[in-house]
């Protein structure tokens, strides 16, 4: 009898075609050639209670008498939603506690959890007994937040995990720093490296002309260091920055990117299947992501493998879990955290090097496919098979 696992997250794809950040999706479908799958995720206005999403069965959990008021989660993600608006962080409690009922409930049913972010799903997850669970850290849930008592939740969240995976090697420095452990790995969440490939490109996609598109993909918050790239572009000729998605931080850059005229365009945010001929479409990919004041830092960065899958050279800050995907040199160029002038030279590089930029496509492509998601669901089987 094939077993049952229940995958917990707190961002997932609020319906078909939705722009929310769809890796957990791609993840739980991965792991259904090994077990029968459910993701149980928060509820989220004008999504189904319960629905099969391409294939993979999805419990949504409310967590507010008045559901038009769960608006925690989603578009983006908890702690920029509460940034945006302060008054959403009455929610977080009720989060919390509809979780635990919810787990208390639901995870006897199952041989295993694979809880994603420590906060929230972890720490409920280590008060639940009877289930064991594995933990996975994505970024900011392991780095930040470090006060107590949550840091003593964290804590005990990785010591009663029967396994930890992280998604880079800097965040399992982290998690070895607070909590030696021999039970850590890494394994990157994966690429849909079928959804994103060179042949969706599309000559003049941006309207672009005989100009260059630069592309930048995520949300705009300040971890991603847009404002470095919007002033960087001032010294790149002959290209255009286009700008996909949405964040607290959208209107300020707007007002910055005005002296710049057309030479910035923001394109809002791209469901999965648009951002298939956007990537593609792309002269260079860059991801200027910096360290945050309050040390949230970026995890992985799946945007750029998204980018290496669909043939576009990588330009991006040597900062959080990015090293782990780009080598300077090998598949793309790395600068320095908040170094305009070594982005603009980077990009105008890979615009004009026409031998390195070869060379970075090719070799970016070799780096998507170890990334696959049939790759990243075989090893987390094996974990799952070693200590479940």
């Amino acid at each position: 009898m094939r077993k049952k696992i229940l995958i917990t997250a707190s961002t997932f794809p609020r319906w078909e075609g939705d722009t929310e950040p769809r890796f957990i999706l791609d993840y739980a479908k991965s792991m259904q050639a090994y077990y029968d799958v459910t993701v149980l995720a928060p509820a989220a206005i004008g999504a189904a209670d319960k629905e099969v999403l391409e294939g993979v069965e999805v419990i949504r959990y409310h967590y507010f008498p008045i559901h038009k008021c769960e608006t925690l989660c989603y578009p983006g993600a908890i702690v920029p939603r509460v940034k945006e608006k302060k008054v959403r962080g009455l929610l977080i409690p009720f989060l919390f506690a509809s979780l635990w009922f919810k787990l208390r409930k639901l995870s006897k049913q199952y041989d295993a959890v694979h809880a994603h972010w420590v906060i929230p799903q972890g720490i409920i997850q280590s008060g639940i007994k009877g289930t064991p669970y594995i933990i996975t850290g994505h970024g900011a849930d392991i780095t930040s937040l470090n006060f107590w008592p949550v840091k003593n939740l964290k804590l005990k969240t990785l010591k009663n995990a029967k396994y930890i995976t992280v998604v880079s090697g800097a965040l399992n420095d982290y998690v070895q720093s607070v909590y030696p452990n021999d039970k850590t790995k890494v394994i990157p969440m994966g690429c849909d490296t079928s959804a994103f490939r060179p042949e969706y490109k599309l000559d003049n996609y941006f309207g672009q002309g005989d100009k260059k598109a630069v592309l930048f993909v995520g949300r705009l918050a300040e971890k991603k260091g847009v404002t470095y790239l919007i002033d960087a572009m001032k010294s790149v000729d002959n290209a255009v920055l286009y700008i996909v998605g949405k964040g607290n931080l959208e209107d300020d850059l707007r007002k910055q990117a005005e002296e710049l005229g057309d030479k910035v365009c923001f394109m809002g945010p791209k469901t999965h299947e648009e951002l298939k001929q956007v990537y593609a479409s792309a002269d260079v990919f860059v991801a200027p992501s910096i360290t945050a004041k309050d040390g949230d830092k970026e995890g992985f960065g799946l945007v750029i493998l998204e980018a290496l899958s669909s043939g576009v050279p990588v330009v991006a800050s040597n900062s959080g879990g990015i090293p782990d995907i780009i080598t300077d040199g090998y598949n793309g160029l790395l600068c320095e955290e908040k170094d305009v002038a070594g982005l603009a030279n980077a990009i105008n590089k890979v615009l004009t090097d026409s031998a390195t930029r070869q060379m970075f496509i090719e070799n970016g492509l070799k780096t998507a496919e170890y990334n696959s998601y049939s790759e990243v669901g075989r090893r987390y089987y094996e974990v799952i098979e070693e200590n479940i």
